[in-house]
């Protein structure tokens, strides 16, 4: 990546979150641009990032070895017409439920094309982001945009297309099923009386630590939760509700709803 340039239609959170992972593992700010109708949002890219942005996709396009489109899915097919056909590009989309095959099409088919799905940790330089590549994207290319990708967390290739609607239900949309349970732990000990801002943060610190024990230790997370489940103990007491009330049927009916809606979208937006 020492010598491509990269470029990012849309300059949205995600797109922010990129760039600034792409200059903190090292890539030169001269390698990076940006289009953005906006004139705030492209003088805020200069003033937080050093980046030259431009107002126009199509000067983006001719400057730029790889293009991360970062435009919201119902706004991919508008934004992809406008670009003259060009080929030797590599072209990321984090847009969800756009396919690769309607993407190709709306760019002019042989296209080098690789689907990214993100989520929001990556912020924080914390994401987890699924990819899959067609069958025109090189070795190198994919190299490149798992280093794009891995500047704001995890990267996980899938060889089925199809897996990145669970991926969109895992991780996708996985941080506000913790963030729900955060919240629901919270409210049940400021109930039971805890104060509200001492029930948040440790709500929020035990969901951290739990995560990283989970990231850095040799276990898996079965293992984890019976390590602290001592028979006839607290922990016991409240897994045992858990599983009465049908808590990992219900993960499941929960993520096959998000994985059945990423379908829908995929065909609605195909059109």
């Amino acid at each position: 990546m020492d010598k491509q340039k990269i470029g990012f239609i849309g300059a949205g959170n995600m797109s922010r979150s990129l760039i600034g992972g792409l200059i903190s593992s090292g890539v030169k700010h001269s390698q990076i641009f940006a289009a953005d109708p906006d004139s705030d949002t492209r003088e805020n890219l200069k003033n937080d990032f050093n980046i030259q942005s431009f107002a126009d996709n199509q000067d983006l396009l001719k400057t730029c070895d790889v293009i991360v489109l970062a435009v919201k899915p119902q706004l991919l097919k508008a934004v992809t017409a406008e670009l003259p056909e060009s080929k030797n590009k590599l072209f990321i989309t984090i847009a969800a439920g756009i396919r690769s095959e309607n993407l190709d099409q709306w760019l002019g088919s042989g296209q080098a094309i690789v689907r990214a799905m993100p989520n929001t940790p990556a912020l924080v330089l914390s994401g987890a982001s699924g990819l899959f590549a067609n069958t025109k994207v090189s070795e190198q290319q994919k190299e490149l945009a798992e280093s794009i990708l891995r500047s704001v967390g995890l990267t996980i290739w899938v060889n089925d297309e199809k897996q990145l609607d669970i991926v969109t239900a895992l991780s996708g949309s996985g941080p506000a099923y913790f963030f729900m349970v955060m919240e629901a732990m919270e409210k049940a000990a400021e109930a039971m009386g805890l104060p509200a801002d001492t029930a948040r943060l440790l709500a929020i610190q035990t969901g951290f630590g739990a995560s990283k024990l989970a990231l850095e230790v040799d276990e898996d997370p079965a293992t984890l939760r019976k390590q602290v489940t001592s028979p006839g103990g607290t922990t016991e007491q409240a897994i045992n509700v858990f599983e009465q009330q049908g808590l990992t049927e219900l993960f499941k009916q929960a993520m096959t709803a998000a994985r059945d809606r990423a379908e829908q979208l995929a065909k609605e937006l195909a059109s």
